[in-house]
């Protein structure tokens, strides 16, 4: 599981509007209520094993609190369970459709959308990303082992690494070490599209 050792801006969040309640906050709180208890985890067990603290878990569990990226991954890594199991559907038989939204940016255009995960070493992750124009997302570094591979379909994409910055035009990828602090962001003026994978 990817372990987060850093909590970033706003924008990691799954989805920053909080007028709505989009349907994978209500998955990801059946899904963590359920794997907690399969676990035998009380709230206050998970929120000590994980590091969350269980006022934002009891949030989590009603379906009433947006949570950041990291924050999931440490609920799953302590439930022994991938980031994928938390915000798929639950009606989702096995993890090689998932097809949930698990992002979404300042502008209704821009959203990351995790379609499948599949062992890998660790873990593997297939998502579909947009990004409006001027939008970015800003990613907390990962654990040692872990790449990101981007393929981007329409648009140019900015990528910000620590130590320098690449530009992926639509029919371009670039394949980076993930533990670090990086960003992906839309400069131009029109959607960006792209592929990324997480592998560990």
């Amino acid at each position: 599981m990817r372990n987060i050792m850093r909590k970033k801006a706003k924008m990691s969040n799954i989805l920053p509007n909080t007028a709505e309640r989009p349907s994978v906050l209500v998955h990801v709180a059946d899904n963590v209520k359920a794997l907690r208890r399969n676990a035998g985890f009380s709230q206050d067990a998970l929120a000590k094993a994980s590091g969350v603290s269980r006022r934002m878990l009891v949030g989590i569990e009603g379906g009433d609190n947006n949570v950041s990226l990291a924050t999931l991954d440490r609920i799953a890594a302590a439930l022994g369970v991938t980031f994928a199991d938390l915000v798929r559907p639950p009606s989702t038989g096995d993890l090689s459709r998932v097809d949930a939204v698990a992002w979404g940016g300042q502008q209704a255009d821009s959203r990351g959308t995790l379609l499948a995960s599949t062992p890998a070493t660790r873990q593997a992750e297939l998502w579909h990303w947009s990004l409006a124009p001027g939008d970015r997302y800003n990613a907390e570094p990962d654990s040692e082992g872990w790449y990101d591979m981007v393929y981007v379909i329409e648009g140019q994409l900015t990528i910000v690494l620590a130590e320098e910055t690449i530009e992926v035009v639509a029919g371009g990828f670039h394949v980076f070490k993930s533990n670090q602090p990086f960003s992906y962001q839309n400069h131009g003026d029109v959607l960006v599209r792209f592929v990324r994978n997480v592998v560990n």
